[in-house]
């Protein structure tokens, strides 16, 4: 029989475990590549799933810019999920391996990011230089960054796929938008994404000299979802309720994309048009799915560049298991 103190640790310890599951802190950051996450808050998902799971789930939502920001605060334990670009998440995964061993969740999305400018002069990227500055919200780290040093590699040699950093400048994507368009600044290239690229590529002054699946080869996941391994283990029911909500607004968008649009502007407090969201939502381009699509790309290319010590042998290695019911690459 076990003794009383030996019990009573056991229930302590159950009851931890218990009142841990339950509650979830998720952090998004701007654009539509996030449309998924705001339809799961919209129609309160993760609530609805989580009391088929016999749970009452308290969602803490936060908005943060760039992927050093979601990566220091999920690290310390001030987030349970973040989400960022591809890259980033893959940098995490490789650093954590065997402490942390932070992993995605699933994809929100495959989307193309345009690399654009109000440069005339630059018609390509082997036509910037030093008098140029690059827009991105993480300069030499984020999703656009890492996108760009694997072009630059292509076209400059693996030593040299860091030639831009330099010239890179850390910009949430609004203001970066904004000073792109307007003109007269610093910043004459911009590594957009959704929605913004679109409201530049409406002014004259801007041109697209670059998409990231040019890089990719075709349509590729833009943003995923991940966490640790302590939250995913510890909060069981919770993490799959949050899986089943991402999937379930998956299929709300897709069953009716103009009321997404909607949902868009509702959520984040938009005033960009209803017909321009719409565009985007609809645009053959973009596809609103969890399942990854050529993140191997990433993984096998930053690897080869030095960026990731440890070498995935499938996408399989950096997705936790609820993700491999569905197909992914």
């Amino acid at each position: 029989m076990l003794g009383r103190g030996i019990i009573a640790l056991v229930v302590a310890g159950l009851s931890q475990t218990v009142q841990a599951e339950g509650k979830i802190s998720i952090a998004q950051q701007f654009g539509i590549g996030y449309l998924i996450l705001d339809v799961v808050r919209d129609q309160q998902l993760i609530e609805k799933e989580g009391k088929k799971e016999g749970l009452d789930i308290e969602v803490d939502w936060r908005t943060l810019s760039g992927a050093t920001a979601m990566n220091e605060a999920l690290l310390s334990n001030a987030l349970d999920v973040a989400s960022a670009g591809v890259p980033p998440m893959l940098t995490l995964w490789d650093r954590t391996r065997g402490r942390q061993n932070v992993k995605a969740i699933a994809a929100l999305g495959s989307m193309p990011n345009y690399l654009l400018s109000n440069n005339p002069a630059v018609k390509s990227v082997k036509d910037l230089s030093e008098k140029d500055r690059i827009a991105v919200p993480a300069a030499g780290v984020g999703f656009q960054s890492r996108t760009l040093q694997i072009e630059t590699a292509k076209l400059y040699g693996k030593d040299d796929y860091k030639r831009f950093d330099n010239i890179s400048v850390s910009l949430p994507h609004p203001d970066a938008s904004a000073a792109l368009i307007a003109g007269g600044s610093e910043i004459t290239t911009h590594f957009s994404s959704p929605p913004f690229q679109y409201q530049a590529l409406e002014h004259s002054n801007v041109h697209k000299i670059l998409s990231s699946y040019d890089v990719l080869g075709g349509q590729a996941t833009f943003n995923v979802l991940y966490t640790t391994q302590k939250f995913h283990d510890e909060n069981p029911k919770t993490y799959r309720a949050f899986y089943r909500a991402l999937s379930e607004a998956a299929k709300i968008i897709n069953a009716d994309k103009n009321q997404a649009a909607e949902t868009y502007l509702r959520v984040e407090k938009s005033r960009l048009p209803l017909p321009l969201v719409q565009k985007i939502v609809n645009d053959a381009e973009i596809s609103f799915t969890v399942s990854p699509e050529r993140t191997w790309v990433y993984a096998d290319q930053l690897h080869e560049l030095g960026v990731l010590k440890n070498k995935a042998q499938s996408w399989k290695d950096y997705f936790f298991n609820e993700a491999w019911e569905n197909p992914g690459s």
